[in-house]
């Protein structure tokens, strides 16, 4: 699943590929500003973290899950 996250003050959004689904990811989004944590960390799907800023969250854009058809449709 394609995340994109938008960064206040920032022309440039974070834009990543994750294994996880998007229900943890909102999950752990909400988890993340309901208790006013500093930070958000997520995984991407070969391993990299990436720690945001709560504080600079501008919209998390989250893709479908479903996977891409390759070929042409009959």
């Amino acid at each position: 699943m394609e995340i994109r996250i938008g960064i206040t003050n920032t022309g440039r959004e974070l834009n990543f590929e994750t294994n996880e689904s998007a229900a943890d990811v909102k999950k752990a989004v909400a988890t993340a500003l309901d208790a006013g944590a500093t930070h958000l960390t997520l995984v991407d799907a070969k391993g990299t973290s990436y720690i945001v800023p709560t504080a600079s969250l501008a919209y998390v854009e989250l893709g479908t899950e479903e996977t891409r058809r390759v070929g042409f449709v009959a």
